[in-house]
């Protein structure tokens, strides 16, 4: 009985110290908030969105928004150079961001979990041999290695999501084989170990586990940089096609009417720049949550 009363209040204090996290940060709150507000946006672009994000009518063309002289509710964040509805445009431009960051961190994250846990764990020189070419990948510069490789592969929704996928994930790999290897070298590990568990137990049961948090929070913030270097490579003209709305490409259009039609480019610019917050934000406050040292620190 007494035991099951430890494990009751245990039960109870999680939920508790998790409540105790979120209302003292309340920038993480807001950032999560904000993020999620984003993703229902992103799911209803059919329903939110008041036009075709693709209807072009040059009569509408560069129309200021609602709120200024000669604006108007048809279009409450104006028209670009060619017609096309503002608000349309940002509301299903939030969908290829979202793809690009959520997809392109579940490849690297996912090649950076395999290479980096057969890396600390393995050692030797297989550990060697990944870390060489892991360095070497790091060794270049990002957005040079980014720019190059998506001018050789050519526009495209699938080859953004790759190129990121594959560049980022040395990160994961560095952070992944760390892990690794202070958790190999815990006091629990070397006594499951000790006692004749495999391998495979060993990985599954008392290694990957710990890695969740640490991999959870540097995909966070990973998934704000991959939103943010897309919209560089739209508005370099190197990320997807014109025809799909996407905030760099957006950026890039209203780039040359910047002096006279500001909310062309300024609109997308304010998201590309709030998704990135809310990402950045949500990333703190899942570290505080999933790192246990922030969480002794909590109570």
């Amino acid at each position: 009985m007494k035991i099951d009363a430890l494990d009751s209040a245990g039960l109870r204090s999680t939920p508790e110290r998790f409540a105790r996290i979120v209302l003292r940060d309340k920038a993480g709150l807001s950032g999560l908030v904000l993020f999620v507000a984003i993703v229902l946006v992103a799911i209803a672009a059919p329903l939110i969105s008041p036009h075709d994000p693709l209807q072009q009518n040059l009569r509408n063309s560069r129309l200021p928004p609602a709120w200024q002289d000669g604006g108007n509710l048809e279009h409450p964040l104006g028209t670009d150079n060619l017609g096309r509805d503002m608000l349309s445009r940002i509301v299903y431009g939030s969908r290829v961001s979202l793809t690009v960051g959520f997809f392109g961190v579940l490849i690297a994250s996912s090649i950076g979990l395999l290479f980096g846990l057969t890396a600390g764990y393995v050692g030797g020189k297989t550990d060697s041999a990944i870390m060489a070419v892991t360095n070497l990948v790091l060794s270049v510069p990002y957005l040079l290695l980014v720019v190059v490789v998506a001018s050789v592969l050519g526009r495209s929704l699938l080859n953004v999501i790759l190129i990121f996928g594959f560049t980022n994930a040395p990160l994961f790999i560095r952070v992944t084989r760390g892990e690794v290897l202070r958790l190999r070298n815990s006091g629990y590990v070397e006594s499951a170990i000790s006692i004749g568990a495999s391998r495979r137990h060993v990985i599954w049961i008392h290694i990957l586990p710990n890695l969740i948090g640490p991999i959870l929070t540097v995909a966070t913030f990973e998934m704000s940089g991959m939103i943010f270097y897309e919209a560089g490579l739209g508005f370099l003209g190197l990320s997807v096609p014109p025809s799909i709305p996407s905030w760099g490409n957006m950026l890039a259009a209203g780039r040359q009417y910047i002096q006279f039609s500001p909310w062309i480019a300024t609109f997308p610019g304010l998201a590309i720049v709030l998704t990135s917050l809310s990402m950045n934000l949500l990333g703190d406050w899942m570290r505080d949550v999933l790192d246990p040292r922030q969480r002794r620190n909590s109570k």
